[in-house]
This record gives structure tokens, C-alpha cells and sequence, in this order.
């Protein structure tokens, strides 16, 4: 009998598996996802203990709140096997959807900075800003807007053809397609990028 491919889902809960296993007692360093090297990745920094992305996905979806998953753990829901230790999110940065974006990252005790490191209070105002960096218990990361320099990227394009499957507990998960996760990666251009546009282009 032929064995079914795990779901999106399912291959992001193995790797939040990999990810404990691999940093079961390590010391923290002082390190965030914001000092991830060009090679290894946030998988490196103290960000990956108790990375798990999934309840906050879920607590986004619930509110109303409709985020589209980039960066690596995209990667992860294609069948990347690299770990990761943050997580980068894509919202068209409407105003009348902020309230659910602060009432979602506000339920998990969000820390809110903007570009320069200045501390924001989990408040719509301050999803009105082109990216903010966030920080909760289980997962940290940035969170952009097609309001961001992107150069040629049709991020607004990469966002409305999004696909979405189901994610915890009856909500949405919603992460770019293979073909713009690889565009974007070629685009950003650094080692970690290309490695990983590369593992998805032999996946396809």
C-alpha cells in the first residue's frame, strides 16, 4: 500500500521536532534571529530554543489576521529538510486588518521593534510601519508588507496566490508557492538563499 507524503503541516511539526532535539541543552548566547549569519541561519541562534511557529499561525488565522508564511519555514511546508529558527511573515499591511494583527501577536506577549531596534507597544499603530521585528516564546522574526523596498518582486502578486492549507486545530496556514519562495530567495542572494533555492528547485 502506498504511503501517503506528510502534509504541509506535518512536515513543519518534524522539523519543530528536529529543531528541540537539536538544541536540547544548549546555552543561550545572547543571539537572536537578527544575528543569524549568511550561512548557517537562525537554526545557529537562541532563537531556535522552543522555536514552534505553529501556535501563533494558528492565533493569526483566528483573528483574522492574514499572514502568508515566507523565508524558511515556507521552505519547510515545500519539504525543505533545513531547520530554521525563526519566522518571516508577508500581510498586505491594510489598516482596518491591524487591530487583529496586535490582538494576535498581543496573545502571545509579542515584543514589537521597529528597523532601528526601538521598542513598540503591540498596538495597531504599529503595523503601520513597511516591516517590525517580533519576538514571543515560541517564535520571532520579522513581519513585512509589500510596503518594503523589494526591488522587482511582485510581493503583492506572491502574496494573493499564496496557497493554504489547513493548519492547527480547524484554522489556515497560508505560505508562498514554490516558484515565488525560490524567486525571492535568488533575489536576496546570500549563501543560505541560493543553498536553499536550490533544494527547492530539485524538489519540484
Amino acid at each position: 500500500m502506498a504511503v501517503s507524503p506528510p502534509s504541509p503541516v506535518d512536515r513543519l511539526r518534524l522539523a519543530v521536532t528536529r529543531t528541540a532535539e537539536l538544541v536540547r541543552g544548549r546555552v543561550a548566547t545572547g543571539l537572536t534571529h537578527d544575528d543569524a549569519d549568511d550561512h548557517q541561519g537562525t537554526v545557529a541562534t537562541d532563537s531556535a530554543i522552543g522555536f514552534d511557529p505553529l501556535p501563533l499561525l494558528a492565533e493569526l488565522d483566528r483573528q483574522g489576521a492574514r499572514v502568508v508564511v515566507i523565508g524558511q519555514v515556507a521552505g519547510i511546508l515545500h519539504g525543505s529538510q533545513e531547520l530554521t529558527g525563526d519566522l518571516d511573515l508577508l500581510w498586505d499591511g491594510a489598516p482596518e486588518r491591524a487591530a487583529a494583527m496586535a490582538a494576535a501577536f498581543g496573545a502571545f506577549g509579542a515584543r514589537l521593534t521597529d528597523d532601528d531596534g526601538a521598542e513598540l507597544p503591540c498596538a495597531p499603530a504599529a503595523f503601520r510601519l513597511p516591516k517590525l521585528d517580533f519576538a514571543t516564546p515560541s517564535a520571532s522574526g520579522d513581519c513585512c508588507t509589500p510596503a518594503l523596498p523589494w526591488g522587482s518582486l511582485d510581493v503583492a502578486g506572491f502574496a494573493e496566490r499564496a496557497l493554504t492549507v489547513p493548519g492547527l486545530d480547524g484554522t489556515a496556514l497560508r505560505y508562498l508557492t514554490r516558484a515565488d519562495l525560490i524567486a525571492m530567495r535568488r533575489a536576496v542572494g546570500r549563501p543560505k538563499d541560493l543553498r536553499r533555492a536550490e533544494e527547492l528547485e530539485r524538489l519540484i
